[in-house]
């Protein structure tokens, strides 16, 4: 469907559902209507609507032709404090927040069953100040139980309650902005993020809010920042759950007993049950778990079986047959099966209007979302559809969420299993089409636009590129305009990505700057520079020197609050600053550049002294700071410091007299740990009020030791590793048993009294330790080893080895006897080669 040919079928239109003579507010008269159809030979829209807004520290002019204008606040129009809205102007925004007034027959109220404890319930909690999530299933009665306790608690907050809708809200951002709106009286006024903050923890109100979607940090931010609110939270279970920590009362809602689903179904059919009535609602009762939604659509199928089994007894009496050619026989209806009741969208679908099918199949198409019933007549082509939201809300397919109706839960699913989804493209283009039209309208104002953001947005969603395009061009101002910027951006983000794939490089420039004027007003300046730049390209490319010019202007605001960012961060300190007053050096102490090299009492705490005379002014040397310094330790030369220049840095190990750095491992901990203790430095005189000490130098202290115990550590490591590194493999050849054998010798030396008294026999000196202060005496009862020596022995290789048998030993000569052979043993072999000598005691 074309533009015009909506448009004629809205100026066809005797009801209140004429598109272009919506109202204002939500609710829509159902007199006469006036049409604004233009007159022979005058233009077909009226003027742009040019909004000023103040968004934070901005003056924003929406501009639907050139693109909106972004200025700083001049001085002396910042706004002042917003005032709060007294009850009534609460009341009247409270009724807006509410879905339309439907035309036709009014819809009877549903009664709230078996709830009173769970009302009660929440109604204490909110009176605590407690916040209270409500989970339930959807079609479980939130809505209702939300309504019936926002009666009883009209009283208790000093700025009332608060009707809010979750739904499709991801992040808290677009829900505080809601919240200040319904409370403050701020007109074309948007705040920025500190003033916001600011004006929502003064608001003390109850807050319900239906359909959340969200929960964990982002559910914490809102509880955060409105500490004198308590909310009633009305969450689904699939929902995300807030944290430990939130403090947030649950409250499960299951469904209904047998007993109230029976009441519920009575009430609904407006009659007394029959017995086959009765048990079948019983069956049904037990396979949906109690669910009022569904007794609500079995009340219906209970009223539409009655319409079509409805007795010719109230009708004028008639033959027979006397218009047919044969007689009526009447038709009964049974009741539905437990499956159509369990599952009766398609059956109640059936059943119903003609007007109101097809407003099922355009909700469909919309992902669920049904247009305000003054767009149904244009859209379906019949000028008495719009009373068919009624009729399908009787029968409970639609559900309302804010000021709207959507889909109930499941209905969309089971129609479009039955061929309601197959015109789904179609019914999109024609709603985006319409909505195109209809949004950049002069009589429709942005608040009525805002409205019908999530079915506008269906729309584009589903819609081809072409018909993309002019409804996000048309309808971007509109949301701009009605403060409404998460619309805003979504639709932006749309038309950019539909004018890129139509080719349409004008469109696309265009959106890339309302997307960059988005990011200047909340203050996201990188996203701001990168969507600028680029339309500023893609317009340089066009020639389009206006739209350049509008786009340099709002870049250079970039430029100058990135400056202005840059300007006010402090640069990084990792202790504070020095004093203000007069330093001096006394003649123990000397001055150490802050950005110098570290000294080695540099990790005290700065000590500073009363100026002496001849001291140089503190106005010299601000940024100068003095301490002691030890005897023989070197002191960083003394360089000009900068106002950047403020970061210290501390040595783990403090720097000694040492002329060369050390070289080895014990003279790093020499270093680290002398010996002897040095004398105390003298300490610089205090003055009256000393600087109290940074805030990390403990943590600096608790590094430092960890450092030195780090260096014991790893010396020992070392130590360990070069005495293992100091043994051989072992080598092969005899070793010595711990079981002594009996050799007797080939050959004895003859020793005669005149012989020279025999010299002791030559033993191999002990082995060095690798390690200092290791000693490599046996062990009582464990058999040492011997290790070979580099001497040559006067032994054959294959003579057998000589062993002690009696204590005490007999000395032996050095003669080279088989005696004297040594026996390589495989263990306790050093670098050195040295062997170890038989104990004599032992003769082992």
């Amino acid at each position: 469907m074309d533009r015009t040919q909506g448009q004629d079928e809205q100026h066809e239109q005797p009801t209140g559902g004429s598109a272009p003579a919506v109202p204002t507010g939500p609710a829509v008269s159902t007199g006469p209507a006036v049409s604004t159809a233009p007159a022979p030979g005058a233009p077909a829209a009226g003027p742009a609507r040019v909004v000023s807004l103040t968004a934070g520290d901005f003056t924003l002019t929406v501009n639907p032709v050139d693109g909106s204008e972004i200025e700083p606040l001049r001085p002396g129009t910042e706004p002042g404090r917003p005032a709060r809205r007294d009850a009534a102007a609460r009341a009247v925004r409270d009724s807006a927040a509410r879905p339309p007034v439907l035309p036709g027959p009014a819809v009877p109220a549903r009664p709230l069953l078996e709830r009173e404890e769970e009302r009660e319930r929440l109604v204490r909690l909110l009176g605590r100040g407690r916040s209270v999530r409500l989970t339930g299933p959807a079609g479980s009665g939130r809505s209702a139980l939300l309504d019936a306790v926002a009666d009883r608690c009209a009283g208790l907050a000093p700025d009332g309650v608060v009707r809010l809708s979750g739904y499709g809200h991801q992040q808290p951002g677009e829900l505080l902005h809601a919240l200040y709106a319904t409370v403050y009286e701020a007109e074309r006024a948007r705040p920025g993020r500190i003033e916001l903050l600011a004006r929502v923890r003064e608001i003390g109100a109850v807050v319900l809010l239906d359909d959340l979607e969200m929960g964990g940090p982002a559910l914490d931010e809102l509880l955060r920042a409105t500490p004198e609110c308590a909310y009633l939270l009305a969450a689904t279970p699939d929902t995300r759950a807030p944290s430990d920590h939130s403090h947030v009362e649950e409250v499960f809602l299951g469904g209904l007993g047998k007993a109230e689903c029976l009441e519920l179904l009575e009430s609904g059919a407006g009659r007394p049950l029959t017995d086959e009535e009765i048990a079948w609602a019983g069956d049904l009762c037990f396979a949906s778990e109690g669910l009022p939604l569904r007794f609500v659509q079995a009340a219906a199928l209970l009223r539409q079986r009655d319409e079509l089994n409805h007795s010719d007894e109230d009708d004028e009496e008639e033959e027979p047959g006397v218009f047919e050619g044969r007689p009526r026989d009447a038709v009964q209806v049974p009741l539905p099966t437990l499956a159509e009741g369990a599952a009766p969208a398609e059956l109640l679908a059936s059943r119903v209007s003609e007007s109101a099918r097809a407003a099922l199949r355009i909700a469909c198409a919309l992902g669920g979302e049904l247009p305000h019933h003054a767009h149904l007549p244009a859209l379906v082509g019949d000028t008495h559809a719009d009373t068919a939201v009624a009729e399908l809300l009787a029968c409970g397919l639609l559900t309302p969420v804010g000021t709207r109706y959507r889909l109930a839960a499941g209905v969309a699913r089971q129609l479009e299993e039955v061929g309601y989804g197959d015109t789904a493209s179609e019914e999109a283009r024609t709603a985006a089409r319409h909505y195109a039209w209809w949004t950049g309208h002069a009589s429709v104002v942005p608040e009525r636009v805002a409205a019908e953001a999530d079915a506008v947005l269906a729309a584009l969603a589903g819609a081809d590129v072409v018909a993309a395009v002019l409804l996000a061009r048309t309808a971007a101002p509109a949301f701009a305009a009605s403060l409404h910027w998460e619309a805003w951006e979504r639709v932006l983000r749309s038309g950019a990505e539909a004018a890129r794939k139509a080719g349409e490089v004008a469109e696309q420039a265009y959106f890339h700057h309302e997307l960059g004027v988005l990011a200047l007003c909340e203050e996201r300046l990188d996203r701001a520079r990168a969507e600028l730049e680029t339309s500023i390209g893609l317009r340089g490319a066009l020639a389009d020197k206006r739209g350049t010019v509008a786009g340099r202007r709002a870049l250079a605001l970039v430029v100058d609050r990135e400056n202005a960012v840059a300007a006010v961060s402090p640069p990084l300190r990792l202790e504070a600053p020095a004093a203000p007053a007069a330093l001096a050096a006394s003649p123990d102490a000397v001055t150490v550049a802050t950005p110098a090299a570290p000294a080695a009492p540099a990790s005290k705490a700065p000590k500073t002294a009363k100026p002496a005379p001849g001291a140089p002014a503190a106005s010299e040397a601000p940024t100068a700071k003095v301490a002691p310094v030890a005897p023989g330790a070197r002191v960083a030369p003394v360089v000009p410091v900068s106002a950047e220049a403020v970061t210290r840095m501390t040595p783990v190990v403090p720097v000694t007299a040492r002329s060369e750095p050390p070289t080895t491992l014990s003279e790093v901990f020499e270093d680290a740990f002398p010996l002897t203790p040095k004398p105390a430095p003298t300490p610089a005189l205090r003055p009256a009020a000393a600087p109290a000490p940074a805030p990390g130098r403990r943590r600096r202290v608790l590094l430092a030791g960890a450092g030195a115990l780090t260096v014991v550590a790893l010396g020992t490591v070392v130590s360990l590793a070069l005495s293992s590194s100091d043994t051989s493999p072992p080598a092969e050849g005899p070793s010595v048993t711990r079981t002594p054998t009996v050799t007797a010798p080939t050959t004895a030396p003859v020793v005669s009294k005149n012989d020279p008294a025999p010299e002791p026999p030559v033993s191999a000196p002990p082995a060095q330790s690798a390690v200092p202060g290791q000693s490599l005496a046996p062990t009582p009862g464990r058999t040492p080893a011997r290790t070979p020596s580099r001497r040559p022995s006067a032994t054959p290789p294959n003579s057998p080895p000589a062993t002690s048998v009696s204590p005490p030993p007999t000395t032996a000569g050095p003669s080279p006897t088989p005696t004297e052979t040594i026996v390589p043993s495989p263990t306790a072999t050093t670098q050195t080669g040295t062997a170890t000598a038989t104990s004599p005691a032992t003769g082992r």
